[in-house]
Order: structure tokens, then sequence, then C-alpha cells
């Protein structure tokens, strides 16, 4: 697995945030991180089997993307934020401007 095909999970994630219309952001001091959706709700908004989703998130994990914690979820990593907001800002941006407020957008600008 490539990080081209890391990027279109992320994509997908993306996609599926955006449909929702619902994003969840953890902010610490350390960092600001995204809530993924869960891969089952992944696969099945794909179309795809769970287990199809499953080796991409372990690289993803594997690359610094995201983090994993069992019974919490996943979550992105400093640089998966970073990935994230960017493509968020780029190629959704009237997207993005419609379903969320402005201080979200402002708040991913900074991260990206």
């Amino acid at each position: 697995m490539n990080a081209n095909e890391h990027h279109e999970m992320l994509d997908a994630a993306i996609r599926l945030i955006l449909d929702e219309g619902r994003i969840t952001i953890s902010v610490t001091a350390d960092e600001i991180s995204i809530s993924l959706p869960r891969t089952r709700r992944l696969a099945e908004h794909l179309g795809i089997p769970h287990y199809y989703v499953l080796p991409h998130f372990a690289a993803m994990e594997k690359d610094g993307l995201i983090r994993r914690a069992e019974r919490v979820g996943i979550s992105t990593t400093r640089k998966g934020t970073e990935v994230i907001a960017s493509k968020l800002l780029e190629r959704y941006p009237e997207e993005l401007s419609g379903k969320f407020p402005k201080k979200i957008i402002d708040l991913l600008r900074e991260t990206g």
C-alpha cells in the first residue's frame, strides 16, 4: 500500500464527514485531531467489505497519520490533521463553508 492509497481512504473519510455534515475536532495543548468515521461505517459508505478498509487504516497508523484506540475510535495525528485540513480547504471549500461554522473553518486553516 502506498501513500496515495492512504490519501484516497482519507478522502473517502472526508466525503463521509461532509455527507453527514458532522465533524468532531479535539483540541489539546499538544495538537488538534479529527475523529474519523468507524471503519465499518466507512466500508458501508464505500460499498466495500469491512476487511478491505482495515489494512488501509493499519498502514495509515504505521505512517503516523492516524491513531486507533480500542473502544474510543480513530483520530488523526498532527500529520493526519494537516492532510485532512488541507484536503478540505483545497478540494471542498464550498461544501465546507455551507456545512460548518466559520470558527471551524478558521481552525482548519490554522491546522492545514
